[in-house]
């Protein structure tokens, strides 16, 4: 849990993520050598601070997205929502602007009226995010952006023994146009593939609880090929992998954006389910955890 911590309380709201790609890449420049397969890194300018890794001989590809919502100083004290916080007065708010860093708390209004209160203004467009209190207890993890770093962890879980596959590193997931279309442009036109499984976090419903297994989503916003999805739950089933199936109206994810997109990708969220979406205090179910990266093992090899 010490790596989740980490990347849990890591700076990287949507379109400011170059932090979290630097933990990544350090990440896997000192661990990757214990890996099974030595992956081709892919970074430059032409991805922005998202990273691919790709390993073997590529059939499926997993996204896992590296941003995390927050807040943006408009004029004055005023901010504004990065993706879609919960909003409650009193949460604490971190960040940094041309005077040095900043610990403020937000405060609301009504509904739309959102503002900070600290001891002087903030820069105009400084980013702010929750501040990180990570806990843990025999059967949780509890803390702000586990959606998605506990996306993030679970696929480097799987990298230490993927002989082929690929993880595609996305940013601005949290805000819509995220960068996977051009991710899923580049790594279908390179290596021919098209089937994806969006690594990331669902909700807790009265669908879908703590403690079932990993989240396997039939739908959301999005609706994906139902033969793919089909083939997704007899894998995890005939391998006996803890799953409950998710049914959704509303949501979305990197999924959403693939299947926008003009290449004939097949995609299916599989994740792990939280509790108290997008506060700092999310909360996901230890067993639900590693029920996903059981899940995410065995269909990188049957998919």
């Amino acid at each position: 849990m010490k790596l989740l911590k980490k990347l849990c309380s890591t700076f990287a709201p949507a379109g400011e993520e170059g932090e979290m790609t630097k933990v990544l890449l350090d990440h896997i420049k000192r661990e990757s050598p214990t890996w099974k397969t030595q992956p081709t890194i892919i970074q430059g300018d032409e991805l922005g601070h998202s990273l691919v890794l790709v390993f073997g001989k590529p059939t499926t590809a997993i996204f896992a997205h590296i941003d995390s919502i927050g807040f943006t100083v408009r004029y004055g004290k005023e901010l504004v929502k990065l993706g879609g916080p919960r909003l409650k007065s009193g949460t604490k708010l971190i960040g940094s602007d041309s005077l040095g860093g900043i610990e403020c708390t937000l405060q609301l209004d009504g509904d739309k009226n959102i503002s900070y209160d600290f001891e002087r203004e903030i820069d105009r467009g400084t980013n702010l995010v929750y501040d990180c209190d990570f806990r843990e207890s025999n059967e949780f993890v509890q803390s702000c952006y586990l959606d998605n770093r506990l996306g993030v962890w679970s696929a480097l879980q799987v990298a230490k023994t993927l002989e082929n596959g690929i993880i595609a590193f996305s940013c601005w997931e949290e805000t819509g146009g995220g960068s996977a279309q051009f991710l899923g442009k580049m790594i279908y036109e390179k290596y021919g593939v098209r089937q994806a499984l969006i690594s990331d976090i669902t909700w807790v419903t009265e669908g879908v609880e703590h403690g079932g297994g990993v989240a396997i989503s039939m739908r959301d916003s999005g609706i994906p090929r139902k033969e793919y999805i089909n083939k997704i739950i007899k894998i995890a089933r005939d391998n006996e992998i803890p799953f409950q199936l998710e049914v959704e109206s509303a949501g979305g994810s990197d999924g959403n954006a693939l299947q926008q997109s003009p290449y004939p990708w097949d995609w299916c969220f599989v994740g792990a389910p939280e509790d108290n979406v997008h506060t700092q205090d999310e909360k996901v179910h230890k067993f639900d955890i590693d029920a996903m990266v059981k899940a995410y093992q065995v269909l990188m090899k049957n998919l």
